[in-house]
């Protein structure tokens, strides 16, 4: 069995979600909640409250593997440079565990998880519901969090049956 921690990065809520996968690649649920940092005031307790998250997560739920959502665009330069920054912080959070991480795209994500780079946030959420069995409608960023969790599952899966890393497994990567 591995769990997977996903994330998906935010300067307001990160998005947190946990599978655990066995080894035919079936994926079971475990956790998902959205870390609110926006409540906490300026930016840098923000950062603060996600690196405290992150870690409390950590410890309760020991993940073996790490993936995070790369973040290629925000409304503004300064959004750009939170959501980095937050995104630093969060991989920060992970490293410091010994943790390995993965990286996906928001394209790839929704390829993995939808079959359509350019499916919506519902579509997502739709589907990330499916797959793990969970009622009700999800909380945007937490069935990120999620859908980036199950597409490292996929692309790991994959990547063990070709006999090659993690990174050769899905497109042009390394």
């Amino acid at each position: 069995m591995t769990r997977i921690l996903g994330i998906d990065p935010g300067s307001q809520r990160t998005g947190v979600g946990i599978i655990d996968v066995d080894a035919a690649g079936k994926v079971t649920h475990v956790f998902h909640a959205p870390l609110v940092l926006v409540t906490a005031g300026e930016f840098p307790a923000r950062l603060r409250r996600l690196l405290d998250g992150l870690t409390a997560l950590i410890i309760e739920h020991r993940p073996d593997e790490v993936a995070i959502e790369k973040v290629f665009m925000a409304r503004n330069p300064d959004s750009a440079l939170k959501l980095g920054q937050a995104r630093g912080a969060a991989i920060g959070a992970v490293v410091l565990r010994d943790l390995p991480v993965s990286e996906y795209a928001a394209t790839e994500v929704k390829l993995a998880v939808v079959g359509r780079g350019s499916a919506e946030k519902a579509q997502i959420q739709h589907m990330v519901g499916l797959m793990l069995g969970l009622s009700g409608k999800l909380q945007a960023d937490a069935a990120d969090a999620l859908a980036v969790a199950i597409t490292h599952a996929h692309v790991s899966a994959t990547a063990k049956r070709l006999g090659v890393g993690v990174q050769q497994a899905w497109g042009r990567k390394g």
